[in-house]
């Protein structure tokens, strides 16, 4: 009933409601055996429910409620979600303005006061009520997804077909009639994913439990999981889909599964690691129509758009996309190889791995274990005679010295490095080995990014921002100080986040004559940082700013994913 059973009998004791030797009693016929002495008190009516938990409420001035025959009201319900509901075993009983008040049954659960507050972005206030009651209210409002029965009963065959179905998945026992509730189970783990416009799924052995969580704008967000015992016909369920060997456990393995739900073409990018407690899982989700998206929702701003499409536009060259895993590189690489692609252009990639499928692009997968390494794919296509070409990452010299000989004679080089900025890539390819005339002869561009949480656009509100936070933004925040910002509220269509969807943060760094002769006389990188600020560059912290005023994103979704600009 409580989280410190040894301080509830202190209570009781206090308020005369129990003696001290019926306490001590209970704890002796407790030990050693399942329950607590709380518990054995409450079976044997020495104690009533109520008493306790009225008696606790009144110590730590909180409500004793009644939720018999209790309607929630619908703006209390709407405030919070029903995946937070069942996790904090919580029910809103009434909301304000500015403050919601939720009922518990444990009035010594501090934490879950504290991380509601904290996750509702509200004044979080709470009241007692009988377990009984409040798990009678969970059930009629929230019911809880994570049962079996209730998972496949949302679920209709054919909701998620597999549209590339290996031999396995025909042939093997494990795909079996007897198996249908685990297909139809893993269906719905990727149908919710697509429902909740998450980029991968991570299924996670843990001890006692296997976790299921979605990564939504980049955030992680744990989902109720199926039971630890559905955990091996779920991993097989998941490995057979994805062409890999079901009883290989002991090294990581890479697959692929292509999908359709409601008419609309996945691919999921499958990994398994071997873990301590079976195998995890993660399936990247890749949507082709996210490669039609335009320019402007990459993020770009009108200016940008128009400096960015000139230089795609380039007949020569190389194009660099940096920033860490996760940034959005690759589909802003997409995205401008469908925005140049055309009938009179041949375009060839070279990719570890194919991550989505183009029409009218010649894309070649990378695979060592074969000897077709970056460097023996790049030598073989350049025999092809493309216009474009598009390396997915450069990590070694010889890949870079090919793909700047490419780019002098006559290719559009696309590709991406990890570097924190953009004109540290200078930096990086000199460091690797390429020649310094080689480098400023090939880059023209190179465009560092990172990805922000955008601001919902259903629950967006106006608010006056603390100075304090702005001014940690440096000399860049300068020009959002005595203005009026943008944030989300939190609404259900965002899951109370207060945000929806990704942008990016653009720095884009242009080499001209100056930075050229900079880069043969191998002076520092922050020189050409400074040249290139004062012929405009922004940083990615300025780009930022440029977007909090915009009512983009967030000061705080700024001041995580940048860095602070030097002068």
């Amino acid at each position: 009933m409580t989280s410190n059973d040894a301080y509830v009998l202190d209570v009781l004791c206090d308020h005369g409601l129990i003696t001290e030797e019926q306490a001590n009693d209970a704890r002796k016929r407790a030990a050693g055996e399942e329950g607590s002495p709380l518990d054995l008190m409450l079976t044997e009516n020495i104690v009533s429910e109520d008493d306790v938990l009225g008696t606790l409420a009144g110590v730590f001035g909180m409500e004793f409620v009644s939720l018999q025959d209790f309607d929630i009201p619908a703006d209390a319900r709407d405030a919070i979600s029903a995946e937070t509901a069942r996790r904090y075993s919580v029910i809103p009983v009434y909301k304000t303005a500015d403050g919601l008040t939720v009922a518990l049954s444990d009035p010594l659960d501090f934490d879950t006061l504290d991380t509601l507050r904290y996750l509702l972005k509200l004044h979080v206030e709470g009241v007692v009520a009988r377990p009984k009651e409040l798990r009678a209210l969970l059930e009629r409002y929230y019911p809880a997804e994570a049962d079996v029965e209730n998972m496949l009963n949302q679920i209709s065959d054919g909701a998620v077909d597999v549209e590339t179905v290996p031999d396995e998945l025909v042939e093997s026992e494990d795909a079996s009639e007897s198996d249908a509730p685990i297909i139809k189970l893993v269906s719905l783990i990727i149908l919710e994913a697509y429902r909740h416009h998450a980029s991968d799924i991570h299924l996670e052995p843990l001890e006692k439990r296997f976790r299921v969580r979605y990564r939504i704008d980049g955030v992680l967000h744990e989902v109720d999981g199926p039971p630890k015992r559905l955990q091996s016909a779920i991993i097989s369920r998941v490995k057979i889909m994805a062409g890999m060997k079901i009883s290989e456990r002991r090294i990581p393995q890479d697959g692929r599964i292509q999908v359709n739900i409601q008419g609309r073409e996945l691919d999921l990018r499958v990994s398994t690691v071997p873990a301590n407690n079976g195998e995890s899982i993660v399936m990247r989700i890749l949507d082709k129509q996210n490669l039609a998206l335009g320019l402007p929702k990459l993020g770009f701003f009108s200016d940008d758009q128009q400096l960015f499409e000139r230089l795609i536009g380039l007949p020569d060259g190389i194009l660099l996309v940096t920033g860490p895993t996760g940034s959005g590189k690759t589909t802003t690489l997409y995205a401008c190889l469908n925005h140049i692609n055309r009938p009179d252009r041949k375009i060839i990639t070279v990719e570890d791995p194919v991550e989505y499928q183009m029409s009218g692009i010649n894309q070649v997968q990378v695979n060592s274990t074969i000897g077709m390494t970056f460097p023996l794919a790049l030598r073989a296509i350049l025999r092809q005679a493309p216009n474009i070409v598009m390396i997915g990452e450069i990590r070694d010299k010889e890949t870079a010295q090919i793909a700047t000989e490419a780019s002098l004679t006559g290719h559009l080089v696309f590709s991406t490095l990890h570097t924190n900025d953009a004109p540290s890539a200078i930096t990086r390819l000199l460091d690797i080995g390429v020649k310094p005339f080689l480098v400023a002869s090939s880059i023209r561009a190179v465009i560092a990014q990172r990805l922000v949480r955008s601001i919902c656009e259903h629950c967006k509100e106006e608010y006056e921002p603390d100075e304090a936070v702005i001014r940690t933004l440096g000399p860049a925040g300068e020009p959002l100080l005595g203005k009026t910002l943008i944030r989300g509220h939190g609404c259900n269509q965002c899951s109370l986040t207060g945000y929806s969807g990704r942008k990016g943060l653009f720095e884009i760094f242009v080499l001209n004559d100056a930075i050229q002769h900079m880069i043969f006389e191998k002076m520092a990188v922050s020189e050409m940082r400074q040249h290139a600020r004062e012929l405009g560059m922004r940083t990615l912290r300025e780009d930022g700013v440029r977007k909090v005023g915009a009512g983009v994103t967030t000061l705080e979704e700024v001041l995580r994913v940048t860095m602070g600009d030097s002068d």
